[in-house]
């Protein structure tokens, strides 16, 4: 656990995640003309201060005064996770379009690993993401709690008397989300807004999962929550341990080959020629890793059923499937064609040092 954060948390909620698509990622244009539904909001009560932040981005710090007669858009988010990645292409679309009409989006990055925490690595983050908007430091946690939030992304949507109206868990309702922030608008006395949807179309990391064919989980490399583990003798916690991979993996489990010490968040690679191993199904893998040492970098390679992934590799190797690890974020590896099938996933660090906590998929 990070603090008193639940990891299983990081969700995939609900199904909206395909409604929209079409022009270029980040280009605001008219998606079609929109009725002008109303929704009926409640209020969920009033929106707490953001003074547990230990730090804001591209901003001064924001409090309900100051932020009264706008309407808000809080994100909870961390910028390792992919689910809160997929969310992004809306927000800046969002912000960027309805900023001059009077929202605010506010990003609250909630770190789930510990080196989310690092502001340097949060400042990279929100440069490389290209977010513009306000970020909030949550190291502590204590907005969360404020909010008592519970899932990694989440959105919650503020009018301009400082009251919660609605709020989304998870991916997806996107046209819903940006009706409810026009609505909020127009309560708010904006009569000139266009309500026509902004377009995107996400793209690389941030393009939406593909559900249908998506049969493989989210799955945890430290300790603490490491499940379908494959390796002979199983986990070692907090010691120096060579383990092996077995000769066949069924569907969604993994194992290590190598010198390798289990942390509760993490494995770090001792030694050079260590090798993970997992069995999935799913159209993108991802994984979270950084080097054991800030400061240096780790190369790697993967293969795909004991091949080069060519066509099918991610947007962080080449086709031959080579790859340097030098921040501590989230790698795509593998983004493969229709039709998708199992697929054995092999990533090998000729050098020691590298440091390995989730992976995702798309």
């Amino acid at each position: 656990m990070l603090g008193t954060i639940q990891y299983t948390r990081r969700r995939f909620l609900g199904t909206g995640a395909m409604l929209l698509g079409a022009a270029h990622l980040g280009t605001i244009c008219c998606a079609k003309a929109q009725s002008t539904a109303s929704f009926r909001l409640a209020v969920e009560g009033d929106m707490p201060p953001f003074g547990g932040a230990t730090g804001w981005l591209n901003s001064q710090p924001l409090t309900p005064a100051s932020l009264r007669g706008k309407v808000v858009l809080i994100n909870f988010w961390t910028y390792s996770c992919i689910n809160s990645i997929r969310t992004l292409p809306y927000l800046r679309a969002w912000s960027e379009k309805y900023k001059d009409k009077g929202l605010v989006v506010i990003g609250v990055q909630a770190p789930e690993f510990t080196f989310e925490k690092n502001i340097d690595n949060v400042r990279w983050a929100v440069k490389d993401m290209r977010l513009d908007y306000p970020i909030a430091i949550d190291n502590n946690h204590a907005v969360w709690s404020a909010f008592n939030n519970e899932y990694w992304p989440a959105l919650y949507f503020v009018d301009a008397r400082g009251r919660i109206r609605h709020h989304q868990f998870g991916e997806g309702e996107y046209e819903q989300s940006e009706l409810i922030l026009q609505q909020l608008l127009a309560e708010a006395g904006n009569g000139s807004i266009d309500h026509r949807l902004v377009s995107v179309e996400p793209r690389d990391i941030e393009a939406a999962a593909d559900w249908n064919s998506l049969k493989s989980p989210e799955t945890y490399v430290g300790y603490e929550q490491a499940e379908n583990f494959s390796s002979p003798g199983g986990v070692r916690e907090n010691q120096n341990r060579t383990y092996s991979a077995p000769t066949h993996l069924s569907i969604n489990q993994w194992a290590l080959s190598g010198d390798w010490t289990f942390g509760k968040q993490s494995a770090i690679l001792n030694e050079a020629n260590g090798r993970i191993v997992y069995r999935f199904h799913a159209r993108d893998l991802h994984l979270v890793m950084g080097p054991g040492t800030p400061g240096t970098f780790v190369k790697f390679r993967v293969v795909i059923d004991g091949r080069q992934p060519r066509d099918v590799h991610g947007v962080d190797v080449d086709d031959q499937g080579n790859g340097i690890v030098i921040e501590q974020r989230l790698y795509q590896l593998i983004r493969q064609t229709e039709p998708i099938v199992d697929h054995q996933f092999e990533i090998e660090f000729p050098d020691p040092g590298a440091e390995v906590f989730v992976f995702t998929f798309g």
